[in-house]
């Protein structure tokens, strides 16, 4: 199941339960090795092309589509508290890791700030992110709010792929 919160209209919080223990689930966000087989949308294939789990670090990948088109993105780690927390900017970004405007919008945010915390519950991991646009202009502002439904469609289906990769490991 997955909750939202709307008290802040700014940043969106969802919630959703794992049936995996917080330290794997914490590692399927962290390592290369899990990433690989669940993050991004589905039928899309993924490549780690570095990943340096440090503040300032680096998580930097690409998404092939089934039709063979190609994103880039990237993560920029602020804080890592291994199991618990992990504070990140999240954009898209060219071949070479600098950061570039999303394919789908000129006015999409160029970053977005993320904080994933992980609580373990009874042998379960409950994973909350929480997420909204920094150094954005008020247009990118309100083109994420317009776009909150799409951005809860795409990580319910992203988290389906982690409970589907989780449930194998």
């Amino acid at each position: 199941m997955i909750e939202h919160n709307d008290t802040n209209e700014k940043e969106l919080v969802i919630t959703r339960m794992f049936d995996a223990p917080r330290e794997l689930v914490f590692k399927a966000w962290t390592e290369p090795d899990h990433l690989e087989h669940w993050w991004g949308p589905k039928g899309f294939k993924m490549n780690v092309s570095k990943l340096e789990l440090c503040p300032d670090g680096i998580f930097h990948y690409s998404q092939k589509s089934p039709d063979g088109h190609q994103m880039w993105g990237k993560f920029v780690y602020r804080d890592i508290v291994p199991p618990e927390r992990l504070v990140f900017t999240n954009s898209f970004s060219d071949e070479e890791g600098s950061t570039v405007r999303a394919p789908f919008s000129p006015t999409w945010p160029l970053e977005i700030l993320n904080t994933l915390t992980f609580a373990e519950h009874e042998g379960k991991t409950k994973l909350t992110i929480q997420g909204g646009p920094t150094n954005a202009t008020e247009e990118e502002r309100n083109t994420f709010e317009a776009m909150r439904d799409n951005i809860q469609q795409g990580f319910a289906g992203t988290f389906e792929q982690l409970a589907d990769y989780l449930s194998k490991v």
